[in-house]
């Protein structure tokens, strides 16, 4: 099953000029289970799918919101001349398919 199934909501903004932070939110406790237990989102992964060092990953579990948070290192400073993404508001589109077992 997809990520994008089972979360209400994948999300993804700039929390200031130089880091890109990813939401993804459940509505229920079984989805979010689901979710933690496989550990299909973790570090790593998010390293891989996005091409930066699993070091500077930031990583969360928040178990009483039923929500998992990554942070990076925005690729280019915010606004930089070339940067496609002015808000980091589409940046979350590869989320929606991560495979959940």
């Amino acid at each position: 099953m997809r990520l994008a199934d089972l979360a209400a909501m994948i999300r993804s903004k700039n929390a200031g000029p130089f880091t890109l932070t990813f939401d993804i939110l459940f509505t229920d406790d079984a989805s979010y289970e689901r979710v933690k237990r496989s550990g299909a989102l973790n570090a790593q992964m998010f390293a891989r799918l996005y091409k930066t060092d699993p070091a500077k990953v930031r990583f969360f579990e928040c178990d009483k919101a039923r929500a998992f948070k990554f942070s990076i290192p925005h690729p280019t400073t915010q606004a930089a001349l070339g940067s496609a993404d002015l808000h980091g508001g589409q940046q979350f589109i590869p989320l929606l398919d991560v495979r959940i077992p």
